[in-house]
């Protein structure tokens, strides 16, 4: 399945969720999409509320569904918890970590940002959304006028927006560091999600 373009409120509606930045339309009509609206009762099984939340967490980071089980492939070669270690693998991606600092409005915006050559990782040009940073890595915005411009524009617009304890954002240089690895709590705080039925749906 490729990465989806479609109607973000749909899916909101769909999983009764702000996956994506919410909007009247689905404040107005927070029930399931379809003709049959509120009405519409769906079969809950073990394997559809597995589903739904991988499908919650692939639609929040715009990930492909191959790209997500990969990450999750390189999540269970690792030691420790696989559910914690996926996470951390997610919110570590570097427009993931750019979306963190408010260098972009979106996470789509930042894997935009990062794929036009607006970032610099440790003093390099990285132009790989999904490049993995490591504690001590300096995340910046390239010293062009284009690219200033635009994460000064992002910036403003997500002032309201919490910078994560893990990392530090250091706003006159539009530059962020990367503390550490995220706890649990500081993850994918934006949706309720739990991963240990992600790791249940693909170890079927």
């Amino acid at each position: 399945m490729s990465r989806y373009t479609g109607p973000t409120t749909r899916i909101n509606r769909r999983f009764g969720q702000a996956i994506f930045p919410p909007n009247k339309a689905f404040e107005r009509r927070a029930y399931p999409p379809g003709v049959h609206g509120p009405r519409l009762r769906r079969r809950v099984t073990d394997y559809s509320i597995g589903l739904n939340e991988k499908q919650k967490l692939r639609y929040m980071f715009g990930l492909s569904e191959k790209q997500f089980r990969l990450t999750f492939d390189r999540a269970k070669t690792k030691r420790g918890v696989t559910g914690q270690i996926f996470l951390q693998l997610l919110e570590t991606r570097l427009d993931s970590i750019v979306y963190r600092l408010g260098l972009s409005k979106t996470r789509s915006s930042a894997r935009q940002f990062v794929n036009h050559g607006h970032v610099r990782v440790n003093g390099h040009k990285v132009d790989i959304a999904s490049y993995n940073c490591q504690p001590g890595d300096v995340v910046e915005v390239r010293d062009r006028s284009a690219s200033k411009q635009l994460a000064t524009r992002c910036m403003e617009e997500s002032q309201a927006r919490t910078v994560p304890a893990w990392l530090t954002l250091h706003a006159e240089g539009m530059k962020g560091t990367v503390n550490r690895l995220p706890s649990r709590e500081e993850m994918v705080t934006e949706i309720n999600i739990n991963e240990q039925l992600i790791v249940e749906f693909y170890s079927r």
